[in-house]
């Protein structure tokens, strides 16, 4: 009876260990990838002058649209 609960624990610890290894090695292959894509493609800044103008016009339609729903499903909902 003892063989077979250590052979259960070799096989828990072996089994344990390669999904550990397997992980790390996933963790180390992600951050690495991601070094390389923030290396080679990295962010280019934004122009805030042409963008400002846009959020400024749809950001008044989006508080609009959004009060508008929100009233209407008090309404709907009372």
């Amino acid at each position: 009876m003892s063989e077979l609960i250590s052979s259960g624990l070799e096989l828990l610890v072996a089994g344990m260990g390669i999904v550990f290894l397997f992980l790390t090695m996933l963790v180390v292959a992600i951050n690495l990838m991601s070094a390389m894509v923030l290396r080679f493609f990295p962010d280019e800044p934004k122009t805030s002058s042409s963008l400002s103008s846009v959020v400024s016009s749809n950001d008044k339609r989006i508080v609009a649209a959004i009060t508008a729903a929100v009233h209407q499903y008090r309404h709907d909902h009372k």
